[in-house]
This record gives C-alpha cells, sequence and structure tokens, in this order.
C-alpha cells in the first residue's frame, strides 16, 4: 500500500511523468483536457480516442457507437448534475464500464473525479471490489480525501496510485 504523504505522492507520480513523457498518452491527455475546457460534448473520434487512452482492448464496441449518440450522451452527461444520471448516460454507450465512465468525466472535469483503476484500487490497500457505483462514490471520496489532506490535485494522486502499482505489484490483478 502507497504510503499516503504529500512527498511519497509526488515522488511516485514524477515517476508516472518521466515513463510517460513525451508519448501519445501524455499528448492525447493534454489535446482532449484542452478540447473539453472548451466544447463540453465529444464526436466519436474524440470519444473512440478518450477511451482508447483508458484501455484499448474494447475498441470495437467503442467503434460500434452511433456518432450522434455519442455527441448526446456526452453532453447531457457533462451537463447534468445528477451523478448517478452522469454515469448512466456514458454507461450506455458501447464498451463503456465505470472505469472508462470515471476517464471521461476526468477528462471533462478536471480535479473532480479521479480514474478508476485497477492499480489505483490496489495502490490504496482495497483489495479486489466489486464495481458498482456506489463503489465508484466510497473511491471519489477517498480520491478527494487524499487530495484534500497532502493539498495536491486528483491528477498527481491518480499517477502516483497507478504508478506504485505498476512498479510494486507482485502480480498483476485482474483489471476491472
Amino acid at each position: 500500500m502507497l504510503k499516503i504523504t504529500k512527498e511519497d505522492i509526488l515522488e511516485w507520480s514524477k515517476k508516472y511523468d518521466s515513463r510517460y513523457r513525451g508519448t501519445n498518452d501524455e499528448i492525447t491527455e493534454i489535446k482532449l483536457k484542452q478540447l473539453l475546457e472548451k466544447q463540453r460534448y465529444l464526436n466519436k473520434p474524440e470519444f473512440i480516442e478518450l477511451c482508447k487512452w483508458k484501455t484499448p482492448r474494447p475498441r470495437k464496441h467503442y467503434e460500434r457507437n452511433d456518432e450522434k449518440l455519442v455527441r448526446e450522451n456526452t453532453r447531457d452527461s457533462f451537463s447534468t448534475n445528477d451523478e448517478k444520471k452522469r454515469i448512466k448516460l456514458l454507461d450506455d454507450l458501447k464498451g463503456v464500464s465505470l472505469p472508462i465512465a470515471s476517464a471521461i468525466l476526468h477528462f471533462a472535469f478536471l480535479n473532480r473525479y479521479p480514474i478508476l483503476d485497477f492499480r489505483a484500487i490496489w495502490s490504496l490497500g482495497w483489495g479486489k471490489p466489486k464495481i458498482s457505483y456506489r463503489f465508484w462514490q466510497s473511491y471519489c471520496n477517498r480520491i478527494s480525501e487524499i487530495s484534500r489532506q497532502v493539498n495536491l490535485p486528483i491528477r498527481i494522486i491518480d499517477k502516483a496510485l497507478w504508478e506504485y502499482s505498476k512498479q510494486k505489484q507482485p502480480t498483476p490483478c485482474k483489471r476491472l
């Protein structure tokens, strides 16, 4: 389990940054976050790119989504204040699960939503959870609490938790 101190989180986050500096993953993250600061929906190619950034394996499912549905569901998700509806609208898109939805919401709402990932969960010492909306709420609350505790952005916490697991987890656990 990662020690939750500002110093440790910064150390592991810097290791993550060193791993991804200049890569397509970093370029995609920067590009799509900048896009979603101005544009409050995703078109189909942007949606596919963001989903592939999180996990490329279900690409064929992402591609089966209708352009109009992607635009409508992402626009409506980003504009509602109803958290369950926000997730449901994204979950209605093919290939989207809570971990993918969390990445989409993270890009659309900087420093509000963490990215739900099996590596981060392992780094918290939580074991293998049953992924549900309720679990996601608990996870968001815990990451927000850590962010306040160490006075660092949520994305820094995400990176540190991910990198710690990448380097320390003895055997890869099953993805979410």
